[in-house]
């Protein structure tokens, strides 16, 4: 369970907080879902010369950072805290576990058995909180996804007050030179919002999902030795966005999650297809690539993600892929054409080999069918300029809004490169960064 934040000044051995953070609603049922195409011509490589059907909930638009305003009292103290507690960051999530599993053992089998990622995703996602505190739409944003997604854990509402008094007790050890009543009440205060907005967003979309899909692997395409496209069959319908993500569990590492974004627009015969690319040491992408078979049963979270396409504008998409993130481009692409539209779209399709362009054979396809499209390979090797600063090369993009997926650090200097040819950033879409560290394979 990767919630943010909570409270003790005890250290959190007593246990006498336990009466902290009651949720005010709770969800009424458990969780867990048992409930012949031409031949392409070549692709245009870019070298260092000059230049479903179902009612869905459509993703916020992404606002422009709020100017700089005075910090409330609360979020300086928990800054504070932040800022004290960094240093020693893997003591403080150890002996936050420490603690939770001592004091309720019966919540161990809702994590992993090997610790290691799941303690990064509950830092990043106490930072990312802290980081927004006095941010509201963005917070809340991310809080009901986080909320949303931990019904697959097997979270429930009774389960926040011991995650609160644990952490807090934590915080507490670790930032002892610093703690006061007045530390601990700011944290209360922040916990107790935090939990609740998780806990609304879970019994509302409890209300309308299970908690997790059941999916049958129906085809394991392996495109390179250690590159495959997986597609499977959802056990219900599974309603989604182009462009979205969404996390996987394999039968063969059970409790360990990872994200991946859907590599097609939603189709009819309700399959979805994932791009997975096994990483050293990756236990979810190296299962996916290398074991997984037809007739193998994974289980599906809920979709997530805004970097979808925004329809009522008339703005071109400039897309930005590298490596398997060329899935989710290809999916924006397909629901352009699905959309009947004629907005321009320039594809830049990032790799370091032309051997890693796995699916330029289908962007070219698709380039030939839609006027509308150019796609541009931009491989490392041959052309020696990475993706974002091909980019530059091209434009202007002052009528385009962005699209950016691969890498974390492609997509943070994509988002510079963007942001430097004056696309402004409300009209720049990512995958979380953090998410995307954290996930690991």
């Amino acid at each position: 369970m990767d919630a943010p934040t909570t409270t003790s000044a005890d250290n959190g051995t007593s246990g006498g907080g336990s009466g902290w953070f009651r949720p005010h609603q709770q969800p009424a049922t458990p969780p867990g879902g048992e409930t012949a195409s031409p031949e392409p011509a070549p692709p245009a490589l870019v070298t260092p010369e000059t230049p479903p059907p179902a009612e869905q909930r459509v993703p916020p638009q992404r606002t422009a950072p709020a100017r700089a305003q005075e910090a409330s009292p609360d979020a300086v103290l928990i800054r504070r805290t932040m800022a004290e507690v960094g240093p020693v960051a893997d003591k403080v999530t150890s002996y936050f576990y420490a603690l939770l599993f001592v004091r309720h053992p019966e919540l161990r089998s809702l994590f992993p058995a090997a610790m290691d990622t799941q303690r990064d995703r509950l830092l990043k996602a106490l930072l990312t909180a802290a980081e927004h505190i006095d941010n509201t739409p963005v917070l809340v944003d991310y809080l009901q996804n986080l909320g949303r997604g931990h019904r697959k854990y097997g979270t429930r509402p009774e389960h926040y007050p011991a995650v609160g008094e644990c952490l807090i007790g934590a915080l507490s050890k670790y930032a002892e030179h610093i703690w006061d009543p007045e530390f601990e009440a700011a944290w209360v205060r922040a916990y107790t919002t935090i939990s609740q907005v998780m806990i609304d967003a879970a019994a509302a979309d409890e209300r309308r999902a299970p908690a997790w899909w059941y999916a049958e692997v129906v085809a394991h395409d392996l495109r390179t030795p250690d590159v495959a496209v997986v597609t499977v069959r959802p056990d219900q319908p599974y309603p989604f966005l182009a462009g979205q993500y969404t996390s996987l569990e394999t039968p063969w590492w059970p409790r360990i999650w990872r994200h991946y974004s859907f590599a097609s627009a939603p189709r009819s015969d309700g399959l979805l297809s994932f791009h997975v690319k096994a990483v050293p040491a990756g236990w979810v992408s190296g299962a996916l690539v290398h074991r997984a078979r037809p007739g193998d049963v994974l289980r599906l979270g809920p979709p997530a993600g805004s970097m979808t396409v925004d329809h009522t504008t008339d703005n071109g998409l400039l897309c930005l892929g590298g490596g398997t993130g060329i899935a989710p481009i290809k999916a924006l692409v397909e629901d352009v054409a699905e959309h009947g539209e004629r907005r321009p779209v320039e594809v830049f399709y990032g790799a370091r080999t032309d051997v890693d362009l796995y699916d330029i054979d289908t962007m070219l396809r698709l380039q030939q069918s839609h006027p509308w499209l150019s796609v541009r390979a931009v491989i490392d090797e041959q052309a020696r300029l990475q993706l974002p600063d091909a980019i530059r090369r091209y434009g202007p993009w002052n009528e385009f809004d962005a699209y950016v997926s691969g890498p974390p650090g492609m997509i943070r200097k994509g988002v510079d490169a963007l942001r430097d040819s004056g696309i402004p950033f409300e009209r720049i879409r990512h995958d979380s960064v953090e998410e995307l560290v954290v996930t690991g394979g």
